[in-house]
């Protein structure tokens, strides 16, 4: 089984933080958000993967190769970026020979049945009910529960089920044929090449597609939505760290995930924190917060915030005299 895992977008609601860090490898829960997805695949029998790359490509290159050096996987660069339907379209070398694919975009989390949807006889697309479904994929569903309808961002919605991000295709060769003839003819929609339009042909010509709900979609493309998706995971059993080390004169409040090699003294962390590797914490309060690698934290209180790799924050340090009835405010 192939998975094809776009991961080319530049991330430019979650900005500056994605100026020097792709968004699929944002830590969430103690694991880039990539690594969520690969190992979610993994499960479920998915033996072979490629990443759609483009913008920091590199960087994701780098951490699927050394984090997964025995993963079959391959790399396929997507320089300008056209929409999902091309991103799929430029890996139709890697792809002729399957008989299914499955397609998860790299900046989505979700919770679901993974089993009942690899084991749908058709073709099938994982959705939620949102309330404003004008921003998503759409479909309709017909009187037997197949879909009968697909539309990207409907000015004016007949359903409120968004596609998700998921999406499990078994007619490959006519997926790829419909992409051709949208290409072919500079057949866009809003913009772009859109994947729902092809998908859309699929049906026109009889192929049946059904549909999976999910319970859970964290749509990783803003910060509180990150945070809440770090604590939503951290809360679910296998994701905090279970046993740490002793924090000199430091108060740990689970759930957390704590990385290798951290210095944590003098300091209050959680609940629902998430900190990288080698991280520096001193005379700090931290709570539901994301912190990345080789971090430094020194007098400061941090909530709902997300701290990149390698950054520093330092507060204010003061020396006080203080003397009786006296009331000194530093908000």
């Amino acid at each position: 089984m192939k998975a094809i895992v776009p991961v080319a977008g530049a991330g430019t609601r979650l900005r500056p933080l994605t100026y020097t860090q792709p968004k699929s490898l944002i830590p969430v829960a103690g694991k880039p958000i990539i690594a969520l997805i690969i190992d979610q695949l993994k499960k479920v029998g998915v033996d072979e993967f490629i990443f759609i790359i483009g913008y920091l490509g590199e960087k994701i290159k780098n951490y699927v190769e050394k984090a997964y050096p025995d993963l079959k996987k391959e790399f396929v660069v997507q320089d300008s970026r056209q929409g999902l339907g091309h991103a799929i379209w430029m890996s139709k070398d890697a792809i002729m020979d399957a008989e299914e694919i499955i397609i998860f975009l790299g900046d989505t989390i979700l919770d679901l049945d993974f089993q009942a949807f690899m084991e749908s006889s058709t073709s099938c697309l994982a959705v939620k009910r949102v309330e404003d479904p004008r921003n998503f994929g759409v479909i309709e569903l017909g009187p037997e529960g197949h879909v009968v309808k697909v539309v990207e961002k409907p000015k004016i919605p007949k359903s409120n089920l968004a596609i998700v991000g998921l999406y499990k295709i078994k007619e490959v060769a006519a997926l790829m044929e419909a992409l051709d003839c949208l290409i072919k003819d500079d057949k866009r929609t809003h913009g772009e090449y859109q994947l729902t339009d092809a998908i859309m042909k699929l049906i026109g010509k009889g192929h049946k597609f059904t549909s999976v709900r999910v319970d859970n979609w964290f749509d990783c493309g803003k910060k509180e939505i990150l945070l809440e998706t770090n604590a939503q995971l951290l809360d679910k059993e296998g994701y905090a760290s279970d046993y740490l080390p002793s924090y000199d004169n430091t108060i740990i409040i689970h759930p957390v995930s704590i990385g290798k090699g951290c210095k944590i003294k003098n300091s209050i962390i959680g609940p629902h924190v998430s900190i990288g590797e080698n991280v520096n914490i001193n005379y700090s309060i931290v709570k539901n917060s994301i912190i990345g690698n080789f971090a430094l934290i020194e007098e400061v209180i941090l909530t709902e915030s997300i701290v990149g790799n390698d950054a520093a924050i330092k507060g204010l340090s003061q020396s006080l005299n203080i003397g009786d009835n006296t009331e000194i405010d530093f908000s």
